[in-house]
Order: C-alpha cells, then sequence, then structure tokens
C-alpha cells in the first residue's frame, strides 16, 4: 500500500510540474474560469478527499439503523475428557456441540431510535462541511484564475516599459554624442534600465509562481485565460449580504445540526435508565464426535428478556450531564459561528466597496499618467524636460498601470470571498450548466442497507415513552444581538457594485 501510495505521489509530481512547464512555454488555445471551475470541481483532490469523507460519514446511519434488527450467530463446541479411578478404568469421551442463536431487541427505551436521529444530524452537517470545502476549493479557483491574469499583465507591462527604457537609453546616447546632454542623463537612462530588467526578472519569477498554485488547485496549467464573468448575486446592501450569510453560511447550518446530534445524543444518554426488552431464540445439538453425529441431544429455546438498571455506580447519570454539556457547547457554537459569519460578511463587504475605489481611482490614474508621460516626452524634444523628468514620467505610468491590473484582481477576489461568506459560492452559482455532485445520493443509497420489513414496527415501539429531545439551553436559536448588529451596520458603507 505504501509503495502504491509513493508510487501516485511521484506520477502527481511529474504531472503537475509538465503541466507548469507546458504553461510557462504560452500554449495558444484559450481558457475561461468556468472551464477552470468545472475541472476543479471534477478533479481537486481536497474536494474528493471531502467527499470521500463524506461518504464514510454516511455510513453512520445504517450502524445506528442496526440496532432496529436481529443479531444471529452460530457457535461450535468440541471437548476431551479422560478419567481414572474408583475401579472403573480409564474412561475417555469426545463430544461436541453447535448451536445458532437469534436475539432481537424489542424496545431500548429510545436508545436505538435516539441514535438514528443523532446519525442523521451528523450525516446533514457533514454535508454542509463539504459545501464550505467546495466553496474554499472554488475560491481558490478564482483567486487562482486572476492571480494569473494579474501577473501576465504585470509582465507585459515590465516587457514594454524594458523596450521603452532601451529606446530611451538609446537615444540618451546619440544626444550625448552630439552634446545635447551630460553622462548623468545616460547614466540615469542605464540605471532606470537595469531596475526595470530586474524587476521583469522578478515578474517572470511570480508569473511562475501563480502558474504553479493555478495547476495546483485546478489540475492543469493555465492557457491564455480569457476575461472572467460578472459574478452573480453581488448585493448591494450590507444588510441584505448579511441576512443571507445568517442564512445559508454552511458553518451555521453545520452548528444547527451539530446541535440536533448532540441533542440526541443527550436524550440517548437518559434512556439508560429505561429498561430494555430482548427476545432470544436458541437451537442446537451435541453428541460424540467420534461418529460426527450433532443430533444426539437437540435443543430449541425461545423467550423473552426485561432488564432495568438499578444501580450503575453513577455511570448513567455522569454520562448524561456528559451529553447535556456537549449539548450545551454545541448551542453556544452556533453563536460563535454567527459572529464569525458577521466578521466575515463585514470584512468582505468593505474590501469590495474598497477595491471598487481602488479600481476608479486605478483607471484614472493610468489616464492621467499616459498623459503626462506622453507631454513630458514631447516637450523634452523641445528642451522643456530633462532626461530624468522622462524617465519619472514612464515610471509613473508602469506604477499607475500595474496598480490598475493588481485593482482589478483585488475586487474580483473580493466579490468572491463576499460570496464565499454569504454561502453562495458553490458550483451551480458560477457555472449553471456543470454537472453537481450530490452528497444525499449516496446517504439514500445507503440509509437503508440491510433493512428487514419490521424495522418500521421496531423503531416505532422504541421511540414510544422515548426521552424527548429537548433544547440545550433557554437560547436556542436566539438572534444575534440586535445592538451589535446594527452597530456593525453602520460601519460599513452601502454600494458593494
Amino acid at each position: 500500500m505504501f509503495k502504491r501510495s509513493r508510487a501516485l505521489a511521484t506520477v502527481a509530481r511529474i504531472s503537475l510540474v509538465t503541466a507548469v512547464a507546458v504553461g510557462l512555454a504560452g500554449p495558444s488555445f484559450a481558457e475561461t474560469l468556468q472551464e477552470a471551475i468545472a475541472l476543479a470541481y471534477r478533479t481537486n483532490p481536497t474536494l474528493q478527499q471531502q467527499r470521500a469523507n463524506q461518504r464514510a460519514l454516511d455510513e453512520v446511519v445504517p450502524q445506528a439503523r442496526a440496532g432496529l434488527r436481529p443479531e444471529v450467530s452460530v457457535s461450535g463446541s468440541a471437548s476431551y475428557s479422560r478419567s481414572q479411578g474408583g475401579g472403573l478404568g480409564t474412561i475417555e469421551s469426545d463430544t461436541g456441540g453447535a448451536s445458532i442463536d437469534l436475539s432481537q431487541t424489542l424496545y431500548s427505551g429510545g436508545r436505538i431510535a435516539r441514535g438514528i436521529d443523532a446519525a442523521t444530524a451528523n450525516v446533514l452537517s457533514g454535508r454542509e462541511s463539504l459545501r464550505a470545502i467546495e466553496q474554499q476549493v472554488l475560491a481558490s479557483v478564482i483567486q487562482a484564475y486572476v492571480d494569473v491574469q494579474r501577473d501576465v499583465e504585470i509582465l507585459r507591462i515590465r516587457e514594454a516599459n524594458v523596450a521603452v527604457l532601451r529606446r530611451q537609453l538609446d537615444e540618451s546616447n546619440a544626444r550625448f554624442e552630439v552634446g545635447e546632454i551630460t553622462r548623468t542623463d545616460v547614466s540615469q537612462s542605464e540605471a532606470r534600465l537595469a531596475q526595470s530588467e530586474a524587476d521583469l526578472a522578478g515578474a517572470q519569477a511570480q508569473l511562475s509562481v501563480s502558474r504553479a498554485a493555478y495547476a495546483a488547485v485546478v489540475g492543469q496549467a493555465p492557457a491564455n485565460l480569457e476575461a472572467p464573468p460578472v459574478l452573480p448575486g453581488i448585493p448591494n446592501d450590507f444588510e441584505v449580504a448579511l441576512d443571507i450569510g445568517l442564512a445559508e453560511n454552511p458553518g451555521i447550518t453545520a452548528a444547527q445540526y451539530d446541535l440536533q446530534a448532540a441533542e440526541a445524543r443527550h436524550a440517548q444518554a437518559k434512556s439508560a435508565f429505561l429498561p430494555t426488552a430482548r427476545a432470544t431464540a436458541s437451537y442446537g445439538g451435541s453428541g460424540d464426535l467420534t461418529d460426527f453425529d450433532l443430533a444426539d441431544r437437540t435443543s430449541f429455546q425461545a423467550g423473552a428478556s426485561v432488564s432495568f438498571p438499578l444501580f450503575t455506580g453513577g455511570l448513567n447519570r455522569s454520562q448524561e450531564v456528559q451529553a447535556l454539556e456537549q449539548a450545551n457547547a454545541a448551542q453556544i457554537e452556533i453563536e460563535r459561528q454567527r459572529r464569525s459569519v458577521l466578521q466575515d460578511v463585514s470584512s468582505a463587504y468593505a474590501q469590495v466597496i474598497s477595491t471598487a475605489s481602488q479600481l476608479t481611482a486605478g483607471q484614472s490614474g493610468v489616464r492621467a499618467a499616459t498623459v503626462a508621460a506622453e507631454g513630458v516626452r514631447q516637450e523634452q524634444q523641445v528642451g522643456l524636460r530633462t532626461t530624468l523628468d522622462v524617465l519619472n514620467g514612464e515610471l509613473e505610468l508602469r506604477n499607475a498601470e500595474i496598480n490598475l491590473a493588481s485593482a482589478r484582481r483585488n475586487q474580483y477576489v473580493a466579490q468572491a470571498q463576499l460570496l464565499a461568506a454569504m454561502g453562495r459560492l458553490g458550483a451551480r452559482e458560477l457555472d449553471p450548466s456543470i454537472e453537481l455532485y450530490d452528497p444525499a445520493t449516496n446517504g439514500d443509497r445507503v440509509n437503508l442497507r440491510g433493512a428487514l420489513p419490521w424495522d418500521g414496527l421496531i423503531e416505532t415501539l422504541d421511540r414510544i415513552a422515548a426521552p424527548p429531545v429537548t433544547s440545550a439551553t433557554d437560547t436556542e436559536d436566539a438572534p444575534i444581538d440586535t445592538q451589535l448588529k446594527s452597530e456593525i451596520v453602520q460601519t460599513v458603507p452601502s454600494g458593494a457594485n
């Protein structure tokens, strides 16, 4: 198994290196964000691992329902005895026996039924955790996608800047030879060109890093990436975003299901104080092994038993208190998740507003820097500007272009983070045509595995007089502090788009 895992890891490393190398070679075919999302949705190992974990979690329901069904076992025995004395000489005997035993729980005080409730809630919580992992992976795909786009644009800007500065250096050398400028002007041009070449090398390295990150999360090297589409469902009002997050964020819904499971386990712990009824049956035979005839003595037994715990040394009470405190902790976790959503939605919404302003400023900055750089070049030709003025103008223009590329990337990532905080960064929202993975399909398939016709009857009997599921605290499903929410709303500006 270890050798197989190591071989798979080696193949994965080779594939990733190959993908990055192919990406650096600059493929000619175009790729869209939807294609990247679809590929990652099918092949991302983090997502596949979580899906496997969820399928494993689905098994807790049939395991809990197994208590409704009979237990059947077969046993066999063989013995040899030898005795001497008493004037009887030596007596030897070989005996053997075999039996089949059946035991069916008729009533457990709700222990089985509440166990089924807890298992079902755990499965539903796991599905929400899977949805959260899906959002994290898709957010990583979006970030990797726009990171590559940003770095490709920055590389183009750096390459253009090197070309401009080389022409500027050639022009400075020519003007120096005719005595129009001094050696200082030439040195300034050389220094700016050297710095620009260093910046170009850094941009190339950063693009390689971004391509590798893209290949890791998507599963293939980036091609010529097309402009990403507008992300759907970005709200213009912070309160709307917050209300959606509090209702749909998978962290909150998972915590709510965890509370249901904890309360069911608390009720299950209380069922230990109630009686248990079982029906049993046994059929077997025994005989001399010399002729291997086990039918010499056969017997059949059937009966029913009821047991009632009188004293367990405090075990049952301790387990009940433990389950209650675990339910209290699960209740508190819901409030923690709500506050976390408050923070995440607030931060993401503020970033959306901020990056929108930065994008507008960046566009204005590029327009102004372009006009200024062109004006300085023309004024240098008539002797009104120095070489340093031209170099500074070019530097300001390139910085403005880089800032604009970064602002576009930052705005898109901020919008994706806002959707994730709201719980709406799913594959279906990003690409309606994608073939979704439905975790309920496997759950529905395994839930009734091994079912018998009387399962429903036994479960109904077990729920009679079973301990009810009660709230862990008096604050279950209590709304978030209205004052806290109001204070946060006042600090966040409106207008996300």
